[in-house]
């Protein structure tokens, strides 16, 4: 029965409810005049038992009688009473009951009273949610109305004045229909009616517009009791009013915010993000919803404007979110995605400027500047039949992150103030979300960045080897972890093949691979052997751990970190390599015959197991041999053993012939899963062998003679191999390497120059001792050497070899000659 048209959100809340209170009428004197089924439910007596006898008589204990008759003289003094009383129950055992005593009026100035009760048990159970019962609890204000059997009001309260507007004058003899015409008053008599014929109570939500608001429609609840003579027989019908605007208004919001905690969000994508907030506000609180974004937000840039310091001009907008109850009549000039403009005058720049919502009850499309700017909005608005607006503007972090409009053209009811501060309750929602994302985007963009900058761009082998290499990070949200791979071009055509893995996924453990990584590339321009640079290596990952634990915001050591380090040489074509606690590397012959290595394990980095030394093994691999170094995450699974995993990555291997970059995608794609639980890297390495015809060696005698032999022998190979050009270059820096390897060396001295990328001029000598560079005086004699192969040359270092040291200095060759 009750009026669902302009109700809404009315099947998202109940609006029939079962009475909740027991009702009595006494008259002047305190005798029981009428009695209801609700009251005999709860104190057991029926009416034949109570009505025509004194109040005082039947419902208090007897230990109770005074205490009830000051109630009842109360009730004359003051008009009426409410409190907690005792009362005694049909089979003898006593009730605690919360009462409501009220002041009826009738013709004449006569006077009754209707007494309006709950068990205390019942409220404090919270078993039903009655609104009258809530009212006696909460001493809210409860309109009163006692109907005849023809629905003539026979008595009334003053507080149902306050309700309706109806003087009681106006209202007695009359039926509701009479006093108040309309839909809502018939709907309320077939209630009545219905209470009269069957005796069972029943509630009905009903709409008025109070004397004392009447700018804002409310919702009352109407319990109806059908009022029993002695006989039980019924009297009249009584109506018990209570205003439930704000629960109603409290349920309908605590049903779209839950909602909208299911429906909003549901991505990191801001743009799905903007379609769910509008197709959650249609149709429950607007027919026509429209979400844009700041342009940048889409992109994950938050806007630099803050809110209030917008000057000039304003931010472009993009379309995120559009729904409607029929988007055929809304035809909007714009689609999801575009980009717009909102014109300076206009309520939408005002909201982006000052980060304040905006409210039209009543939307003026025939004027304004914004209507004049652009009259292809303003008709379609006008063909839509919009007639009430709302701007919310979606803030976070001091930030105008976009806009929501809300329109109504099918619900004639306009926007209220409670309809706002539920938009804005909405908006703030999904401007978490929104902001949220906006984080994600952005912290996953730094991430990248610095897996970026931390990992190799592009890995080249040089003479040495052929390479390729794969990163599957576990982390796939951020994409970074704490895998890393290097190849490192050497001297003398060498190159190092590094790789390792730092415990741990995300942003931390990539910060903590680029620590290492570099130290491993500063210890590699070093020339150290394997096994003495990851020596180096554990002391700097002690070190960093020791500070980062004595640091303030104590910053997650590097702790356990696994490292695989390989030196490959293409003229004698031997690899030599040592790991600590890194798996060991899988080596396939030119047959396709797969091998991994005795190697010595190590103890990972960074644990302080220095006793234990880190092991150098050297092996000599035919060329077009394939390397495979890898992380565990390649072969460690949480259902299968290491070795599966092994065996499964050498049978990939196994087809060695295949580009190195099929290879590749075979190994990743033959993992278990594609979401692996820990990061993944492979990096391949085909060796490669330099011509010997590439190669030319001489070893020269300890005289100082021996520069002028060396550069009469390089003068002659440069010219065998077309590099004239070079050769006076070269005989200067061949010139002064020897001389510095007799003067300061010891024999056996030995020259070799190696044509690949760049020509590399090196010279051997049994001294140990690196040279250092000098910055010598302008009367000084000596110091010149260094100084001079440093101007004349591209690069130039020296290395320890097993017997003594090697200085060596590189010249670029021309493109030709490096083709």
């Amino acid at each position: 029965m009750t009026n669902t048209d302009h109700m809404p959100l009315a099947e998202l809340v109940s609006s029939s409810e079962i009475p909740d209170a027991a009702i009595a009428m006494i008259d002047a004197e305190g005798t029981v005049v009428a009695w209801t089924q609700a009251a005999q439910r709860l104190v057991g007596h029926s009416a034949r038992d109570v009505v025509g006898r004194s109040a005082l008589q039947v419902l208090p204990p007897p230990e109770d009688a005074l205490g009830a008759s000051a109630v009842l003289e109360q009730c004359r003094a003051q008009g009426g009473w409410s409190g907690t009383v005792a009362v005694r129950h049909r089979d003898g055992h006593t009730l605690t009951m919360t009462l409501r005593v009220s002041l009826l009026w009738g013709q004449d100035a006569a006077t009754r009273w209707l007494v309006s009760g709950a068990h205390v048990g019942a409220l404090s159970s919270g078993a039903t949610d009655g609104s009258v019962r809530e009212s006696l609890l909460a001493h809210a204000p409860i309109g009163i109305v006692v109907r005849d059997l023809q629905l003539r009001c026979t008595w009334v309260n003053d507080a149902m004045e306050s309700h309706d507007g109806i003087p009681r004058d106006r209202r007695f003899g009359r039926c509701l229909k009479d006093s108040l015409p309309g839909f809502e008053a018939e709907a309320l008599e077939v209630v009545m009616g219905q209470v009269l014929e069957s005796g069972t109570p029943m509630v009905h939500e009903y709409r008025a517009w109070p004397p004392a608001d009447r700018r804002r429609e409310h919702v009352f609840s109407a319990s109806f009791f059908c009022l029993q003579d002695a006989d039980g027989k019924p009297l009249g019908v009584c109506s018990l009013s209570v205003d439930v605007t704000g629960n109603r208004r409290a349920r309908e919001r605590l049903a779209i915010l839950s909602e909208a905690s299911t429906r909003i969000g549901s991505t990191l994508d801001v743009m799905q993000t903007g379609q769910e907030l509008a197709e959650l506000a249609v149709p429950l609180l607007a027919d026509h919803a429209i979400v844009d974004l700041v342009e940048s937000v889409p992109f994950g840039v938050e806007p630099s404007a803050r809110i209030g310091t917008t000057a000039g001009r304003l931010p472009l907008l993009r379309r995120a979110g559009l729904a409607s109850i029929d988007l055929g009549v809304l035809e909007l000039p714009w689609a999801r995605e575009e980009v717009l403009h909102a014109h300076p005058s206009s309520p939408f720049a005002a909201a982006l400027r000052t980060g304040r919502s905006h409210l039209e009850p009543v939307l003026d499309t025939q004027a304004g500047p914004w209507v004049d700017h652009d009259p292809v909005r303003a008709q379609k608005v006008r063909d839509s039949g919009v007639h009430s607006l709302m701007v919310v503007p979606i803030r976070a972090r001091r930030c105008v992150l976009g806009l929501v409009l809300f329109g109504r053209s099918e619900e004639q009811k306009p926007f209220q103030e409670d309809d706002l501060l539920l938009a804005e309750e909405l908006v703030t929602r999904a401007a978490l979300c929104l902001d949220n994302a906006l984080r994600y985007a952005r912290e996953r963009t730094t991430a990248l960045t610095l897996q970026r900058d931390l990992l190799p761009h592009r890995v080249q082998g040089g003479a040495a080897v052929e390479v390729a290499s794969r990163y599957v990070p576990a982390d796939m949200d951020y994409g970074v972890g704490g895998d890393w791979f290097d190849v490192i071009e050497l001297s003398g055509a060498r190159v190092a093949l590094v790789v390792g893995d730092v415990v741990g996924h995300g942003i931390n453990a990539a910060a903590a691979m680029g620590r290492l990584r570099t130290a491993v590339r500063t210890l590699a321009d070093m020339d150290l052997p394997p096994h003495e640079l990851l020596t180096h290596l554990d002391d700097t990952v002690r070190r960093l751990s020791e500070e980062d634990d004595a640091g303030p915001d104590k910053v997650p050591a590097v702790v356990g970190a696994t490292c695989l380090y390989a030196v490959y040489d293409p003229v004698t074509r031997r690899c030599t390599m040592a790991r600590a606690g890194h798996p060991p590397p899988v080596i396939i012959d030119p047959q396709g015959q797969v091998a991994f290595p005795d190697l010595p394990a190590g103890a990972p980095l960074g644990l302080g197991l220095g006793l234990v030394p880190f092991e150098s093994v050297e092996l000599e691999l035919p060329e077009g041999s394939l390397l495979a170094f890898y992380t565990d995450g390649l072969v460690e699974s949480r259902d299968d053993d290491i070795d599966v995993g092994l065996h499964r990555l050498g049978a990939v291997l196994a087809q060695s012939e295949s580009p190195l970059e099929d290879l590749c995608s075979r190994v990743i794609e033959a993992l278990p899963t594609q979401a692996p639980a820990d990061d993944v890297t492979l990096l391949l390495a085909r060796t490669r062998a330099l011509p010997p015809a590439q190669v030319a060696s001489w070893d020269l005698p300890s005289e100082p003679a021996a520069a002028c032999t060396a550069r009469q022998a390089v003068a002659r190979q440069l010219s065998k191999w077309g590099l004239e050009h070079l050769v006076a270059t070269a005989e200067v820096i061949v010139s002064e390497l020897v001389t510095n390897a007799i003067r300061y060396g010891q024999g056996p001295n030995r020259l070799r120059l190696i044509q690949h990328q760049v020509l590399t001029c090196e010279v051997f000598d049994g001294n140990t001792s690196h040279p250092r560079p000098r910055h010598p005086q302008i009367l000084d004699e000596n110091g010149r050497g260094l100084f001079l192969v440093a101007q004349l040359s591209r690069r130039w270092g020296s290395r320890s070899e097993t017997d003594g040291k090697v200085i060596w200095a590189e010249q670029d060759l021309p493109a030709t000659a490096v083709a």
